[in-house]
């Protein structure tokens, strides 16, 4: 049998296996991903300028915002009331395998000011450590996420476990 055998002047193309192509075009797509959708961030505004630098020599200007605004009418609202830590229960369940986070995360609303009403286990799915609100009570919410950073407020479902008059703190894990 004989072997064929190639001049020097004969030239052959030596075809790369199909992992290194799909691997060389996955990269390129990332790449390309990576550049399409990095896109420069929410641009920032000086609140602190004024419009003093657009006004004219004398002082006037053409542009009505320029003029000093109207006192507050009775039709505007008023600041709502301080939110009194004491006067509102918390009600805490523990979402996850830890064992007592919901007893430890109570001692830690307790030192912020806060009542606590229970503690428990709570049994189903959620994305996120939550505090869910009754009716009437998103600004007490607000105010218990601030004081524990917790990220998620949303409005109780009262067809569940939850309280219709307790904010409702679950955890999904340490915070």
């Amino acid at each position: 049998m004989s072997r064929p055998t190639r001049t020097p002047t004969q030239r052959g193309a030596v075809l790369t296996s199909p992992v290194v192509l799909l691997s060389i075009v996955a990269v390129v797509l990332a790449a390309v991903a990576f550049v399409a959708t990095r896109g420069d961030g929410p641009a920032e505004r000086d609140v602190s300028a004024t419009k003093a630098s657009a006004t004219s020599t004398d002082g006037a200007t053409d542009d009505p915002a320029d003029e000093p605004s109207a006192p507050p009418t009775e039709e505007q609202k008023p600041a709502p009331p301080p939110v009194v830590r004491g006067d509102h229960s918390v009600v805490v369940f523990n979402n996850t395998a830890i064992r007592g986070l919901a007893a430890r995360v109570s001692d830690k609303v307790r030192d912020a000011g806060w009542t606590v009403a229970a503690a428990d286990n709570w049994y189903g799915t959620v994305p996120g450590t939550t505090v869910y609100f009754p009716k009437g009570k998103k600004a007490v919410a607000r105010q218990l996420a601030l004081d524990l950073g917790v990220a998620r407020v949303l409005p109780a479902d009262t067809d569940s476990d939850m309280s219709s008059t307790s904010l409702t703190l679950i955890l999904t894990g340490e915070l």
